[in-house]
């Protein structure tokens, strides 16, 4: 199902991309609420919120009395993923392609420059993934800190801060593809997170470069799909034959 944009959505698109495009310059006065009321047809209200919302992004400050001025920072703003933009599958799939091509090249360093106390930070972090795969938040914690030992692995800092940035925003919830399947399809979805995690690791391990880079990306090792297509495959643990089919996803968190 395709998510469709609100006024305010579509407002605050398009006063961000004049803003970005630098039709408002930083430092540069904003239209009142009835003036941008006026010329996008739409009411107060929806001008309020998108104002709110790039307000909250950083993109405009308000003074009192005086009124909202772009931010002197608006075009050098921060990368961001927030949770309304993970409310479809399609969203999920875009930031998860994000994701293996950050991290595949980030296990190809870790695979050059390794030490043998960074494996043993990968392997505590896998053995911890596994004792709390019941827990969902535990369990993206816990991959979070896997693929922290492999940023520091890299020796470059720039990783490490990265990663330490994102966080769970590169974690998208199980339960965004898993929901409402039954309890065998997170055994099983569990079970083949640990396997692509093993197989990093063991990369990893033997400082095999294109194998760690190749065992991140997984399916989509040299061939990358179209938009938005996944892998379905069908948990057959005494589910059923009528059985719905559960979405894996290559490179999904835990």
């Amino acid at each position: 199902m395709v998510k469709v944009p609100s006024m305010a959505d579509a407002l605050y698109a398009r006063l961000e991309s004049g803003i970005l495009a630098g039709e408002l310059q930083p430092g540069a006065q904003m239209p009142t609420q009835k003036i941008i009321a006026e010329s996008e047809g739409v009411s107060r209200t929806v001008v309020r919120e998108a104002v709110a919302r790039l307000e909250a992004h950083g993109m405009v400050v308000s003074r009192q009395g005086s009124g909202v001025y772009v931010a002197d920072d608006a075009r050098y703003r921060a990368f961001q993923v927030t949770r309304d933009e993970l409310s479809e599958l399609a969203d999920v799939i875009r930031l998860l392609e994000t994701r293996l091509a950050i991290e595949a090249e980030m296990a190809a360093f870790a695979a050059a420059r390794r030490t043998t106390e960074d494996i043993g930070a990968m392997r505590m972090a896998l053995r911890h993934m596994a004792d709390v795969s019941h827990d969902q938040a535990a369990a993206a914690a816990a991959d979070v800190q896997f693929h922290l030992a492999i940023a520091r692995a890299t020796r470059n800092e720039y990783f490490v801060r990265l990663i330490e940035f994102l966080g769970l925003r590169l974690v998208p919830p199980r339960n965004l593809y898993l929901r409402g399947k039954p309890p065998e399809a997170h055994i099983a979805y569990a079970a083949k997170v640990r396997a692509e995690h093993e197989a990093i690791l063991e990369a990893i391990m033997r400082m095999d470069v294109p194998r760690a880079r190749k065992a991140r990306m997984g399916p989509y090792a040299g061939k990358p799909q179209p938009p938005f297509r996944t892998e379905r495959r069908i948990v057959s643990q005494q589910t059923g034959a009528g059985s719905n089919p559960v979405v894996i996803l290559p490179g999904a968190g835990a």
